[in-house]
């Protein structure tokens, strides 16, 4: 299947974030992720407020804009590979990121999750060379009755469930 014709510097898919404090959250995605601004993209509405202003990082570009007064609360959250995990964390902390989920081995990955300032939630990954220990038998731990909770199928993937299940939970407006 071939994908859609998207002009260059743009994915099939690319993320829109809706927020308050728009240029902080872009700065902190160059700051971090080391993107890098299109500043002949950035478009201010007659209201003074963001309208779109464009980060690209590796092979996405991601889209910003100033939540309206009237607008409702929807954080994003998105997926991001990182050649070096720690070092974007120890960013990411310095730019008052919350972090939610310490880096952790995964299946030969690292991965790990925080907040930004405005609530939106990013899922870091380290890509490595997968590791999947052999089974004995046909069960695969995805399609496998949680039984005893996901602290039998590893304590690793009980902490990213259990973390992502905190966060999502105590998901508010952190500017309200």
């Amino acid at each position: 299947m071939s994908a859609p014709a998207a002009p260059e510097g743009y994915a099939t898919i690319n993320p829109f974030i809706v927020t308050r404090n728009a240029d902080d959250i872009a700065r902190f995605v160059v700051d971090v992720f080391e993107g890098e601004e299109r500043a002949e993209a950035r478009t201010v509405d007659d209201d003074g407020l963001l309208l779109q202003a464009e980060v690209r990082v590796g092979t996405t570009t991601i889209m910003f804009a100033e939540r309206k007064p009237d607008w409702p609360f929807t954080p994003s959250l998105l997926q991001i590979y990182v050649d070096d995990i720690d070092s974007v964390i120890e960013r990411a902390l310095a730019r008052d990121a919350r972090l939610i989920t310490e880096p952790t081995d995964f299946f030969g990955t690292r991965f790990a999750r925080i907040q930004d300032s405005s609530a939106n939630i990013w899922w870091i990954w380290q890509h490595g060379e997968p590791v999947w220990e052999e089974s004995s038998g046909e069960k695969d731990w995805a399609t496998e009755e949680q039984g005893d909770g996901w602290d039998a199928v590893s304590p690793e993937l009980a902490y990213i469930h259990d973390t992502l299940l905190e966060a999502m939970a105590a998901l508010r407006d952190l500017r309200a």
